[in-house]
């Protein structure tokens, strides 16, 4: 899939997980190209416009170590369970080198588990991750 493509489908799923948990369960996302000794944000969408490049690196730290240097294959995703504030709570891989980050400002992954509706709201999310398995960002 293109760039044009990957941010619909990322927008349309993160509207249905929205749809389905009856509040945003997502209110910011990056899409970035990560490559060893580069990176480049393709997209963003969120209240932080203005600032969020200047800690994206801190921000996606819990991730890192909650991966612990394990590589994600096209599709797989993973989330953290105490990010907090501008901390993103989960990523997915979407193609060779482009990642999506995803990120509640408000509540932590802990917190969003809480509600029943999280399971329905996962849906969505793992649609996501299939579609790209068989097309990946190019």
């Amino acid at each position: 899939m293109n760039l044009d493509a990957a941010r619909t489908a990322i927008i349309a799923t993160l509207g249905r997980m929205n749809a389905l948990y009856t509040k945003t369960v997502f209110d910011e996302w990056v899409l970035a190209s990560i490559r060893p000794g580069s990176g480049v944000i393709l997209a963003y969408q969120g209240p932080r416009a203005e600032s969020y490049k200047q800690s994206f690196a801190r921000d996606i730290q819990p991730l890192n170590a909650e991966l612990g240097g394990h590589k994600l294959a096209v599709g797989d995703f993973a989330f953290v369970q105490a990010a907090t504030g501008t901390q993103h709570d989960a990523v997915m891989r979407l193609g060779d080198a482009a990642y999506l980050f995803c990120n509640n400002i408000g509540l932590s992954m802990e917190e969003l588990r809480k509600s029943p509706l999280w399971l329905k709201a996962q849906a969505p999310w793992v649609q996501l991750s299939d579609l790209v398995r068989k097309d990946p960002l190019q």
